[in-house]
């Protein structure tokens, strides 16, 4: 069922974001597919999120239609073999509390991460030393155009720091399969897991809105650490912030826009040029018009 002129607030962390001119949250891959396929015959713009993190969605909203799978929810774990197969609107924390009670091993970096299997596989999602690249073994994809479903390897995927060839090819990601290491204890991994969300919920600003990590880290050095140096921490435009917590956040103080975030990471990026020489570049994905770009050089 398609709803008209939805705000698109609500489907990001950073609460941000116009409406869409069509919005449609499929419970199902059957119902997700029958989208595609009567959409493809409109010829109107398309665009697809899941939990809607490392998202910037612009102020103007978005034409067309906008598929939202976060309500594709699912996923299969043996115990024996370590496999995990999930739907591409699984939510990682769940899967991961879910891996750790199951004594599986893998996913453990993964519980603080507010975003769905399908982004994390797009994005390559990763924290505390830990990636997603790491234990997929495929993925079921789709060109939202046409055609059929086909699986692509890890090999496949082009994986480095953040970055897949999903990013550019848009293909939309149905399910994941995961190879996880079986046999662990169970009250061990569910301990290690608390304690990784535990470091992250006491080191983040877990109680503002935010998109997580604004900026890669320009290895080997950490990009909080280069803004934080620069004496940004709670430099504002707007209602948006750099994190008096940490520097590689930006969060919503209430009411922000998206041209004030947008605003404000061109500012950190040049400020941090302007010192070191070099860009930071955002892991943040823009949709909409924007009348500010952002420099995309590492």
């Amino acid at each position: 069922m398609l709803q008209q002129s939805i705000p698109l607030g609500g489907y990001t962390t950073w609460k941000v974001g116009g409406p869409a001119e069509y919005l449609a949250e499929p419970d199902s891959l059957t119902a997700l597919l029958e989208i595609l396929a009567a959409h493809k015959q409109t010829g109107r713009p398309l665009q697809i999120i899941g939990a809607g993190s490392n998202l910037l969605i612009s102020d103007q909203g978005l034409p067309g239609l906008v598929i939202c799978t976060r309500r594709l929810q699912g996923a299969q774990l043996d115990g024996s073999s370590g496999l995990v197969e999930a739907l591409a609107g699984e939510p990682l924390p769940t899967l991961a509390r879910r891996a750790a009670k199951a004594g599986l091993s893998g996913l453990e970096w993964s519980v603080g991460i507010p975003g769905t299997v399908g982004g994390a596989v797009v994005m390559n999602a990763g924290a505390q030393g830990g990636c997603l690249a790491e234990r997929l073994i495929d993925a079921t994809v789709i060109d939202p155009h046409g055609g059929e479903a086909f699986v692509l390897s890890n090999q496949e995927m082009d994986y480095s720091y953040r970055h897949s060839r999903l990013q550019t090819e848009k293909l939309v990601v149905l399910s994941a399969r995961f190879q996880l290491t079986p046999g662990q204890n169970p009250s061990l991994l569910s301990a290690q897991t608390s304690a990784n969300l535990q470091s992250r919920t006491s080191s983040q600003p877990y109680h503002l809105p935010s998109c997580g990590s604004v900026f890669r880290n320009p290895e080997p050095q950490k990009a909080g650490r280069l803004i934080e140096a620069l004496n940004l921490k709670g430099y504002r435009i707007g209602a948006a912030e750099v994190s008096e917590i940490h520097a590689n956040f930006i969060v919503n103080n209430g009411g922000a826009k998206a041209a004030d975030i947008q605003a404000l990471i061109s500012h950190v990026q040049t400020v941090v040029h302007k010192s070191h020489g070099f860009w930071l570049h955002p892991e943040v994905i823009r949709l909409g018009v924007f009348s500010e770009s952002l420099q995309a050089a590492a």
